[in-house]
């Protein structure tokens, strides 16, 4: 039995704890037995739904991840958001991804509210041991950070992709440092460890993979099969990553088995979003992916439908389910499954689908709206579907029957009038909804936490003027690739010639207090005269160039009070060459 005391918070920011008021209150002593079962929830990146050989893939063999679909609970009309970030925190918090301050990849739109309640918190807070292992991207900046959220133990990283598969530099909790090895089998492998660590206690296990996502780096032993059949160096490398993939999985529940936990432990297994085969390529030079349209990036059935299997032996039975489900229905179900009492009341967006699974269908509407180029705005279109049983709306203009034309090819909406009118009423009545309750505007970059006193600004968070443009390590192999217009994570900025090149990021400071600054580059030391960083817009004095973390101290010092600033660092003279380097400033709070 376990007894719940819902009067300690959930260890966050004060916001959070008013959120749930409402639950402690309903809750704030609830006893009831349940089964104690582990969560082992497995999130891969980019990957198709017919990138496997279930799904009859003409090229691939994934034995393991068949073995796990054949006996699981399947869902076969699962959805996700288009792009990764979305995805995840709708994952985490089975919110609308609106609801909790994340719109997109990078930005700034890819950080979650801090004020969230996610499956780590709720589920550390009745006992469980807690840890995520691989891609966060929910935010670089405490509190919207893995530890920060619920994770008693983090090993992976916190941005969009990582530029190194082999022998990575990865974060553990707040520490960076380098693993020997390829990134799939390290995590796989401190995963496992993870598990056995918990002994008796109860787990969540979150492993989300970075693979097949680029950069597409795996040893040549798996990408020669594919080359020899034919297919193009990019399928083959992503066809070589699934194969990996496919190795680690069959590795994990082994593991899994070996350690005594797989008849008591939940698996789930999704991707956070379709497949990629090049920036907006044709249908036909797409690759396989079971005849849906499109790919990542899309609202069509090709950039948001996954595989999703749940396997729990003794606890669920295995089974095809055609019933309309998505990534907001996650929580809610884990929940029901480890007989969470009024999981109801926390106002998830999602619903518990223990009834889809138990056999018990009933149809009901799945909305989602995104549009890469109208990130945050409040108009209900571009991007906009709605889902109801056989029928898919897009745009507001098309209806599709899926049962007749999984291929999204034939717009029925003038034979189905009155089912068109219905169901755009109905997808525009819940984005007012979410426009009401959500705050679509880029948030601030939190500075001056005292549990976070250096806070390292990132290029592809700001705002880059004159000449500046972004350059990065975004090639198919990792290698550094053209210019980005606006930034990704892991970029840096190049482009210094004159006065008037200018980067800006907005940030709110929690308390008044001192802060010390540093620019964190490349090149800086030709620079004739120090660079200029100014707050508000006004000039407060010259800004150097640090080599270490240490060499801040004392340096470059302000005094900012509370509230939102508006943070820039711009060069003195014109320069006669432009090869200097911005990798981040380095802002630390001053005890």
């Amino acid at each position: 039995k376990f007894i719940f005391l819902f009067i300690s918070e959930f260890g966050c920011p004060m916001q959070k704890i008013i959120h749930t008021l409402f639950f402690y209150l309903i809750c704030i002593i609830t006893v009831y037995t349940q089964s104690n079962g582990n969560v082992l929830l497995i999130l891969v990146d980019d990957l198709g739904y017919g990138d496997l050989s279930m799904a009859a893939n003409p090229y691939l063999k994934t034995p393991h991840l068949d073995s796990l679909s054949g006996k699981s609970v399947r869902f076969t009309n699962f959805y996700v958001s288009p792009v990764c970030a979305p995805t995840r925190a709708s994952l985490l918090t089975g919110m609308y991804h609106q609801k909790v301050g994340v719109q997109n990849v990078t930005n700034g739109f890819e950080m979650l509210d801090p004020n969230a309640l996610t499956m780590a918190e709720i589920l550390r807070k009745v006992g469980y041991k807690t840890a995520l292992f691989g891609k966060w991207h929910l935010g670089e900046y405490y509190p919207s950070t893995p530890n920060a959220q619920g994770f008693d133990y983090y090993l992976g990283f916190k941005t969009g992709h990582t530029a190194d598969y082999y022998h990575p530099m990865l974060e553990e909790n707040e520490t960076v440092h380098r693993f020997p090895g390829y990134i799939t089998d390290i995590l796989t492998d401190n995963a496992l460890d993870f598990i056995a660590s918990a002994g008796a206690e109860p787990f969540f296990c979150y492993l989300a993979y970075n693979a097949p996502h680029t950069p597409l780096q795996i040893d040549s032993s798996y990408v020669t099969p594919f080359l020899a059949a034919g297919l193009d160096e990019r399928t083959a490398r992503v066809y070589g990553m699934v194969k990996n993939l496919d190795d680690n999985i069959g590795k994990l529940l082994s593991g899994l088995t070996e350690l005594g936990k797989a008849s008591n432990t939940l698996v789930i297994f999704m991707s956070d979003n379709g497949p990629i085969s090049g920036w907006q390529v044709p249908q036909s030079e797409m690759r396989y992916n079971a005849g849906l349209r499109d790919q990542k990036f899309t609202i069509y059935e090709g950039g948001t439908r996954t595989q999703c299997f749940w396997y729990w032996p003794g606890k669920i039975e295995g089974k095809v389910v055609e019933d309309v489900a998505a990534h907001i229905d996650v929580l809610p179900t884990i929940l029901d499954l480890l007989e969470w009492p009024d999981h109801h009341k926390l106002g998830m967006d999602g619903r518990s689908l223990l009834p889809s699974i138990e056999g018990r269908h009933k149809d009901h509407y799945y909305f989602q709206r995104y549009d890469l180029q109208s990130v945050g705005s409040t108009d209900p279109y571009p991007g906009g579907i709605a889902r109801k049983g056989d029928w898919k709306l897009v745009d507001g203009k098309a209806l599709y029957n899926l049962r007749a034309d999984i291929g999204e090819s034939r717009d029925v909406h003038a034979q189905y009038p009155r089912r068109y009118k219905k169901m755009r009423r109905a997808y525009e009545h819940w984005w007012q909804e979410i426009v009401s309750e959500s705050d679509l505007m880029k948030r601030p970059i939190p500075v001056g936490f005292r549990e976070a006193p250096k806070v390292y600004l990132q290029p592809h968070h700001a705002l880059a003027t004159g000449h500046l443009k972004f350059a990065g390590r975004r090639g198919l192999l990792g290698e550094k690739i053209g210019f980005h217009p606006s930034g990704v994570d892991g970029d840096w900025v190049v482009g210094w010639q004159t006065v008037a090149d200018q980067l800006t990021w907005d940030i709110y400071i929690q308390e008044d207090s001192w802060f010390d600054m540093g620019i964190i580059g490349e090149q800086w030391e030709k620079l004739p005269k120090k660079v200029n960083i100014l707050i508000d817009a006004k000039s407060v004095g010259a800004l150097e160039m640090i080599h270490d973390t240490q060499d801040i101290l004392g340096k470059n010092r302000v005094f900012l009070e509370k509230g939102s600033h508006k943070v820039s660092v711009k060069i003195i003279d014109t320069l006669s060459n432009a090869d200097i380097i911005l990798n981040a400033l380095l802002i630390k709070k001053v005890d």
